[in-house]
């Protein structure tokens, strides 16, 4: 009885994790949202930096701004970073990265940063304020890179590491 017991435990375990994974890995392919649409103002937000100094989003108007909601955690989110960095090399003058951890320590989020070295900004969200950032953002998966243009205003989203997102960087620039 207690085998039978134990059986089923493992059994039912095993397709909660199945099903969950499944879900995330659906959220992360996901490529283009709708909930937060092209010309609205991207909503401010003010979350602290890498030295612990709050930084503002709408600080950063006069560039283009990508938004790359992302986590140490996230296997998407790490294996994009290659592609950001060159991305980041090749329009660094025309446009700022703003990396906006999500769900890690911030301890693991340091790590993360130095280990990768990414030498864009950095802020991280704490995790009280998360939810809201994902409401405003109607954020479903992770990474989510958020295009936002020089004058504050909401370009393009783009859900999971997508080709699409370096494409339409290069249409964007090449202009």
């Amino acid at each position: 009885m207690k085998k039978l017991l134990l059986t089923m435990m493992m059994l039912v375990m095993t397709m909660s994790l199945t099903a969950s994974c499944g879900q995330r890995h659906q959220a992360v392919v996901a490529v283009e949202q709708t909930d937060v649409e092209a010309g609205e103002m991207a909503p401010d937000f003010e979350l602290p930096n890498l030295e612990g100094k709050p930084t503002k989003l709408s600080s950063l108007r006069g560039k283009y701004v990508i938004i790359d909601f992302w986590g140490a955690w996230c296997i998407w989110c790490v294996r994009g970073i290659p592609s950001m960095k060159e991305a980041y090399s090749k329009y660094k003058d025309k446009m700022e990265i703003l990396g906006v951890d999500c769900r890690d320590t911030e301890d693991k989020w340091k790590a993360a940063v130095k280990e990768h070295e990414l030498p864009w900004k950095q802020v991280r969200c704490p995790d009280d304020q998360f939810r809201s950032l994902v409401e405003k953002y109607s954020i479903e998966g992770f990474p989510t890179k958020v295009i936002v243009d020089p004058k504050g205003k909401l370009v393009k989203v783009i859900v999971g590491e997508d080709p699409s997102f370096y494409t339409f960087l290069d249409q964007l620039f090449s202009k």
